[in-house]
């Protein structure tokens, strides 16, 4: 099932939320402090996001999904996780640099989560049994996902 508008505005705020906490943690001009604190938000957002979509998922595999969307951004954009962690040598320009690319690297890792989730939700979308059903990266549904009601 496609994500509903309620849905979409809700994983938005949640991943502007993160990331603007995320570039909070940024702010130490301390190397390898950022990757961390990116780390720990990105954690919270999986399970905020896993819950918004109409699952849950436990801490351990949150930190496993933000570990692998980190990844995959670094990959995406490595220049950027360079300057990142290279600006936080120099006084005052890495605090603002750091933050910045921070935010924009947990906003894409935060829509690659929810794209992640969103694969596994449709995955068991045709399932006839009510109960809990276990997906992939064990995200857990409560109930058969069923269409919004039209009225």
């Amino acid at each position: 099932m496609p994500m509903t508008e309620e849905e979409k505005s809700k994983c938005q705020k949640i991943i502007h939320g993160h990331a603007a906490a995320a570039a909070a943690g940024n702010l130490v001009p301390i190397p390898a402090l950022g990757l961390a604190a990116d780390t720990v938000t990105m954690t919270t957002m999986a399970m905020a996001l896993a819950a918004v979509l109409g699952g849950s998922i436990t801490e351990s595999v949150a930190k496993n999904m933000a570990i692998n969307a980190v990844v995959a951004t670094m990959k995406k954009q490595p220049v950027r996780l360079i300057a990142k962690e290279i600006s936080k040598v120099v006084p005052v320009v890495g605090q603002l640099v750091a933050p910045t690319i921070s935010v924009a690297m947990l906003e894409s890792a935060g829509w690659l989560l929810v794209e992640q989730l969103v694969t596994e939700r449709e995955k068991f979308e045709n399932i006839e049994n009510v109960g809990t059903v276990s997906g992939g990266h064990n995200f857990r549904y409560e109930k058969k996902f069923q269409l919004p009601n039209p009225d």
